[in-house]
């Protein structure tokens, strides 16, 4: 999807139901900066492939929003085409780690015959754990030839959490600070770190971006809609500190069974 100016997103790639993942690129003058790689080397193609398809001739750099393997695991294929990968210094994940992911992803399938034959091998041939080459722990700014987008910390979902801001576009891509549509993953994080969640989410609102990509859900567009995204995450967050419970942990789903 060609948002504006530079700023495409590519939307609806494959994760474990119900969610779908986002992920995105800026296309500068003399570099295309990617953000985020997809669950699998599958998406990471189809991510790449657009990108070049775009500006053949740019080199290509990778950005990862968070740490969790929906956002990191095509890592291993863009790594494989020589781009660099840059996230924040807390993406530190193992191989063990990574093998309970295709584990969990594998008993998510419904079928026991297919579960039974590890269908989910399929959905993750070719991935490979790839960590990144270069870590941040403040915002910083890259330069694409031409245009210049600026990576923002905004931890809360997990404290390894950023977005990439092209203000000349008014494009901000937030990973998964925002979702459109889905409940918003409090489970993730603690009420500590909700707080500081709240603080992104101001951040978030200062920029008054007119086009945001979430890390699941559609492309926002327009400053409104973008503002009662934000409002609708505080809501959530609020609600949740009040509590002390997310509002999709178990806890929270057996009083409400239990109210009824």
């Amino acid at each position: 999807m060609h948002i504006t100016g530079t700023c495409y997103a590519v939307t609806g790639l494959g994760y474990s139901p119900p969610w779908s993942v986002n992920a995105g690129f800026v296309a500068g003058e003399d570099v295309t900066l990617v953000i985020d790689t997809g669950s699998n080397s599958l998406s990471a193609a189809s991510i790449h492939g657009y990108a070049c398809a775009v500006k053949p001739k740019n080199r290509i750099r990778v950005v990862n929003t968070e740490r969790h393997f929906d956002h990191i695991g095509g890592n291993g294929y863009f790594a494989g085409q020589g781009a660099p990968i840059t996230a924040h210094v807390g993406v530190v994940r193992t191989e063990r780690e990574f093998q309970e992911q295709i584990q969990e992803f594998n008993d998510t399938i419904a079928n026991p015959v297919r579960r039974g034959l590890r269908e989910a091998n399929v959905f993750f041939s070719g991935t490979r754990l790839k960590l990144p080459d270069e870590t941040i722990s403040a915002d910083c700014r890259i330069e694409l030839g031409v245009c210049t987008v600026d990576v923002v910390l905004t931890p809360g979902h997990t404290p390894t959490n950023l977005s990439v801001w092209c203000g000349n576009d008014g494009v901000l891509f937030c990973g998964d600070c925002l979702a459109n549509g889905y409940m918003p993953n409090l489970d993730a994080s603690s009420p500590p770190e909700w707080s500081v969640w709240l603080q992104s989410l101001d951040r978030i609102d200062s920029l008054s971006s007119r086009y945001l990509v979430p890390g699941h859900g559609s492309v926002v567009q327009g400053a409104g809609a973008v503002r009662a995204l934000v409002q609708r995450h505080r809501d959530i967050i609020h609600q949740a500190l009040d509590s002390g419970y997310s509002p999709t942990n178990e806890h929270t789903l057996s009083a409400t069974r239990s109210d009824r």
